[in-house]
């Protein structure tokens, strides 16, 4: 078996314009001052990082992994959140209905604009990780191998597991890790919490973040059961990073950010290099297994 790596944190929800959240340098001296080991970028984000620089320039790329490195920090993986989500964006949501075959046919249009960009991205050995999540187009499993029908189960389009989107549309998010695992090759470490009521459920009822029945909530403060995910990733052999993504209506992202730090940590399992009742082998012995069975 393999351990995970972390903890991690991905830096979109803690960039500003006051120091140290305003540059790659000072940020990335923060989150290792909590203990991270590594850093997810936001790409759209310039105070951060110069992704058209980054496309045309290896050095300015040796450059970021350099920055990183002086902090004890590697770059877990490079998010593009917000420009996947121009791949496809059509004035059919405009419409008050959805005609017969609509929904077959934009996943038809999705896996020809993002077949080009997954044979680029196996050109490079990158893996495209789609973040399941309530309001797109691969929001849950069902619509996940829809799209990965149609893109003729290219081997980059793989899959980012957060909890956290998957227990606000009530989905069994322990047994997703056993449907897809093998397609799992980036991890949001993110709790949430989703309590009913006879007035609103999953949708929200219009509310603010903080008066929804289901709530982005910081590590811990949820109802995740990361006991579970942790030991279920780490039998499927999961060796990537466990990446804090923070979103909370209650509690300040600094204290988020340190706490989620020792909570990661606690929840990596330093995996056994022997099983646990090696000491009561005897090895195995065929001819005796043999008789046992009736066969010698």
């Amino acid at each position: 078996m393999k351990s995970i790596k972390g903890p991690a944190i991905f830096l979109a929800q803690f960039a500003g314009d006051t120091a140290p959240f305003n540059s790659f340098d000072a940020i990335c001296e923060w989150a290792s001052s909590l203990g991270y080991k590594g850093v997810q970028i936001p790409t759209w984000d310039a105070r951060l990082f110069d992704v058209k620089k980054a496309s045309d320039s290896k050095s300015y790329c040796d450059e970021i992994k350099g920055v990183a490195a002086q902090h004890g920090l590697e770059i877990t993986e490079l998010s593009t959140h917000l420009q996947g989500q121009l791949v496809a964006v059509h004035p059919a949501y405009d419409a008050a209905f959805d005609p017969a075959g609509l929904v077959e046919a934009a996943f038809d249009e999705l896996a020809r604009r993002w077949t080009p960009l997954l044979d680029y991205a196996d050109e490079n050995g990158v893996d495209v990780c789609y973040e399941i999540h309530p309001g797109e187009d691969l929001h849950d499993g069902v619509s996940y191998e829809m799209f990965l029908e149609r893109v003729k189960s290219h081997a980059r389009a793989n899959l980012l597991y957060d909890p956290s989107h998957l227990l606000l549309q009530q989905l069994d998010y322990l047994d997703y890790i056993d449907i897809y695992h093998e397609r799992i090759k980036a991890f949001h470490v993110k709790d949430a919490e989703f309590n009913p009521t006879g007035r609103q459920g999953v949708y929200g009822g219009f509310q603010s973040w903080a008066n929804r029945a289901g709530r982005f909530r910081s590590l811990g403060d949820g109802q995740v059961d990361f006991g579970g995910i942790f030991s279920k990733l780490t039998a499927y052999d999961f060796d990537s990073w466990a990446v804090l993504e923070w979103e909370c209506a209650l509690k300040h992202p600094e204290d988020g950010a340190r706490e989620g730090a020792e909570f990661i940590k606690h929840h990596i399992i330093r995996v056994t290099e022997r099983a646990f009742d090696d000491f009561a082998g005897a090895g195995t012995d065929d001819l005796a297994n043999r008789k046992m069975l009736g066969l010698a």
